[in-house]
C-alpha cells in the first residue's frame, strides 16, 4: 500500500482518477473508461500521453529477496497484477486514439517485470498484435489447446476432432508459457460452436448445455477454460468462470435478461447466488455490485426485474444496501432512483404497521447517501398515494428528521403543494415545519395559499390545528399583513379546542 501511495504522487490530478479507477477491482477497466470519457467531455483536448509517460518512468524500489537491495523498474511494474490487467484492457479499448509509439513503450516496460502473471503476458501480446507489432504467435498454450479439444469432443459426444478442436490442429504452440488465455482465436470459434449445437436439434442442444454446466462444476474451469471470450474487454477470470452458466439466466425466450450484455448477465447470476445464500458476504461478494456503475438506466431496470428485487425479504435489505453502496460512492442518480424504487417503494406502500428494523435501516442508509433519488423515487410516490396511513408517515418523518438537510426538506415541502392533503400528509408537513427549513418569502406565500385552500376540509382536525399553531409561532416573522388576513379567515372555520390558542397567536403577530 505504501508503494501505491508513493506511485500515486507521481501523477497529476486527472491521471490519479484513472489510476484509482484501475485499482478499483475487476471492473476497473470499464470504470477508467467512464472516467476518461467524462474528462474528455470536460476537456476535449485531453491526452493520455502524460499518463502513459508517468507509468514508464523509472522508480527505485527495494528488492530484499534478491542479491541487490535496490533495483530500478518502470513505475508500472510496481503496481499489482490486477491494475496491470485493467490497464491493458483499458488501453485495448482506447488504443486507436493513442500514439502507437507511446503504447509500445509502455508494453516494453511491462515486459521488464521479472514475474509477470500469465494473464498480463497474454494481454500484452494481444495488444502488440492489435498494434501490428507482434508475430502471429498463438496466445494459447499446448495445455490450453488439449483441454479445449477434450471439451469440444465432449460437446459433440464422439471421439472425432471437430468443432473447436479442428482449428487447433494446424497450429504450433509454445509449451514453456503458462498463459491461460486463448482470446483471439476462441472468439471466432465460439460462434462456430453455437451453430454446431443448433444443427443437432433441441435434444442435442439441451444435452450440450448440461455438459457445459457439469464441466464448470466438476473441473472449476481452470485458467485455460476461463480464457474463452469474444474479445479483450476488461472482463476478469471470475466472469469467464460463470460464462458457460449464464444461459441459466434465460429460462424463457421472453426473459428480460436477454437484453443485457454478457458481463452484466454474469454479474446478475453472481448477485442472485449471493441473495440466495445463507452465508456472510465477504469483500469479493461486495465487488460484484460494481457492475451497477457500468449499467445505463434501462439495464438497471432489467437487472432489478431479473433479480426480482421487489420480492426480496426485508431481512436481506440492510446487507444488500450496504453492499450496493460500499463500492459505489459515485452511484448515479438514475441508478440510485431505480434501485430505491425496486427495493423499497412497494414495501413502504404496503405497510399496515410500523416499519421493521430492517426496512428502516435500509431506507435510512439509502436516504443518507442518495437524498435526491430518495425524494423523487420514494418520498414523492408515497405522498401522492391517497391511502397512506400512519406507518408511512412515521417512516417519512424519520427520514425528514434524521437524513434530509434543509434543501431536501424544502423540496419535500414543495411536493405537498401538488397533492390533496390527508391526516398522514399533515403529520409529514408538521414534521417538516418543526425542522425549521430556510423558507423564502415566495415559498411561505405558496404554503399559506395551500393552508387557506385546503383548510376547510380540516375544520375538526387537531393535526391541522397543531400545524397551524406551529406556523403562527415558529414562522411569525414571515407573516405579512396579507398573510394575516388570509389566515384569520381560515382560523374562523376551526372547530377544535385549539381555536382560541390559534387566534391569540395570530393576534400577537405585529407588523412594522
Amino acid at each position: 500500500m505504501d508503494t501505491i501511495n508513493v506511485s500515486l504522487s507521481r501523477f497529476n490530478g486527472q491521471s490519479k482518477l484513472l489510476v484509482r479507477s484501475l485499482l478499483s477491482g475487476a471492473s476497473g477497466a470499464h470504470r477508467a473508461l467512464s472516467v476518461f470519457h467524462s474528462q474528455q467531455r470536460a476537456d476535449p483536448g485531453l491526452s493520455l500521453s502524460s499518463f502513459i509517460e508517468t507509468l514508464c518512468q523509472d522508480e527505485i524500489t527495494c528488492a530484499p529477496m534478491e542479491a541487490q537491495p535496490l533495483t530500478v523498474k518502470p513505475l508500472v511494474c510496481l503496481f499489482p497484477a490486477l491494475f496491470k490487467q485493467n490497464l491493458l484492457s483499458f488501453l485495448h479499448l482506447v488504443h486507436s486514439i493513442l500514439p502507437r509509439t507511446a503504447v509500445l513503450h509502455l508494453l516494453k516496460c511491462l515486459s521488464q517485470d521479472p514475474h509477470p502473471s500469465p494473464w498480463v503476458s497474454t494481454l500484452v501480446r494481444q495488444l502488440q498484435r492489435n498494434l501490428g507489432a507482434h508475430s502471429e504467435e498463438p496466445l494459447y498454450t499446448l495445455l490450453c489447446s488439449q483441454r479445449l479439444k477434450e471439451l469440444s469432443q465432449r460437446l459433440v459426444g464422439s471421439g472425432e476432432t471437430e468443432g473447436w478442436a479442428k482449428c487447433f490442429s494446424g497450429h504450433s504452440v509454445e509449451s514453456g508459457s503458462q498463459s491461460a488465455s486463448g482470446l483471439s482465436v476462441l472468439g471466432t470459434q465460439r460462434k462456430r460452436k453455437s451453430s454446431f449445437v443448433a444443427s443437432d436439434g433441441d435434444e442435442t442442444g439441451q444435452q450440450s448445455k448440461r455438459i457445459k454446466v457439469d464441466v464448470c462444476g466438476s473441473e472449476c474451469l481452470d485458467a485455460e477454460e476461463q480464457s474463452v471470450k469474444e474479445e479483450i474487454s476488461g472482463r476478469r477470470e471470475n466472469d469467464a468462470v460463470a460464462e458457460t452458466s449464464a444461459e441459466e439466466l434465460q429460462p424463457a425466450p421472453d426473459q428480460p435478461c436477454d437484453a443485457l450484455p454478457e458481463h452484466i448477465k454474469v454479474a446478475v447470476l453472481q448477485i442472485k447466488e449471493l441473495l440466495e445464500s445463507q452465508t456472510e458476504w465477504d469483500q469479493s461478494s461486495t465487488d460484484v455490485f460494481k457492475v451497477l456503475n457500468e449499467c445505463d438506466p434501462g439495464q438497471v431496470e432489467l437487472l432489478c426485474s431479473t433479480l426480482r428485487l421487489p420480492d426480496l425479504p426485508q431481512q436481506t435489505l440492510p446487507k444488500l444496501c450496504s453492499s450496493i453502496l460500499a463500492p459505489s460512492p459515485d452511484l448515479s442518480y438514475s441508478t440510485a432512483a431505480t434501485l430505491i424504487k425496486s427495493l423499497l417503494l412497494e414495501k413502504v406502500l404496503s405497510l399496515s404497521e410500523p416499519a421493521s428494523r430492517c426496512l428502516v435501516t435500509a431506507v435510512t442508509m439509502l436516504c443518507s447517501r442518495c437524498p435526491r433519488p430518495m425524494c423523487h423515487a420514494l418520498i414523492e410516490p408515497v405522498l401522492v398515494e391517497k391511502n397512506i396511513g400512519n406507518p408511512q408517515a412515521e417512516l417519512l418523518n424519520r427520514l425528514i428528521e434524521g437524513c434530509l438537510d434543509s434543501h431536501y426538506r424544502l423540496l419535500v415541502l414543495q411536493m405537498t403543494f401538488r397533492i390533496a392533503w390527508s391526516e398522514a400528509v399533515l403529520s409529514i408537513i408538521h414534521s417538516l415545519l418543526d425542522s425549521k427549513p430556510d423558507l423564502s418569502e415566495e415559498l411561505f406565500t405558496k404554503f399559506t395559499e395551500q393552508l387557506v385552500s385546503q383548510g376547510p376540509q380540516f375544520t375538526k382536525s387537531v393535526q391541522f390545528a397543531k400545524m397551524m399553531l406551529t406556523v403562527l409561532t415558529k414562522y411569525s416573522t414571515y407573516v405579512t399583513a396579507a398573510h394575516k388576513q388570509s389566515l384569520h379567515g381560515c382560523l374562523m372555520l376551526n372547530e377544535t379546542f385549539l381555536k382560541k390558542s390559534l387566534q391569540a397567536a395570530l393576534k400577537r403577530i405585529r407588523h412594522s
